[in-house]
């Protein structure tokens, strides 16, 4: 039986040197220093939700227009899956950058970034 291995992101790895404290909290975003998880992908989520915010105005359109209402409901879904993509990728980058150093400090940061990662979870499984 061969053992278990359990693999940690890279950018994960990275905070071994990053202090936990402040990390990704709403109070600490106006902090000099203070990066959130999903930073390095900023561009990518802006094209993204550029992309899906005119989604929105073809869906607009679409019912000013008058379009079939199963054609503006196939759109509605593409948005849909299209912003629960962004949402899933934003947990993510959370777990891996801000509950990871969380966990790394222990107590109870660790696990409030748990129970905060838990909650969001449920709120995407609820929509």
């Amino acid at each position: 039986m061969t053992e278990a291995t359990t693999v940690v992101p890279d950018d994960a790895r990275a905070l071994d040197a990053a202090p936990a404290e402040g990390c990704c909290h709403s109070a600490d975003a106006g902090e000099p220093g203070h990066q959130h998880g999903y930073i390095t992908a900023k561009d990518n989520y802006l094209r993204r939700l550029r992309r899906i915010e005119g989604q929105a105005r073809g869906l607009q359109r679409m019912v000013e227009e008058e379009k079939y209402c199963i054609d503006i409901l196939t759109q509605v879904s593409a948005m849909t899956k299209a912003l629960q993509a962004v949402a899933l990728e934003l947990l993510e980058d959370h777990m891996a950058h801000c509950v990871v150093a969380a966990a790394r400090e222990g107590g109870a940061a660790a696990e409030e970034k748990i129970q905060e990662a838990s909650e969001a979870i449920a709120r995407l499984v609820r929509s």
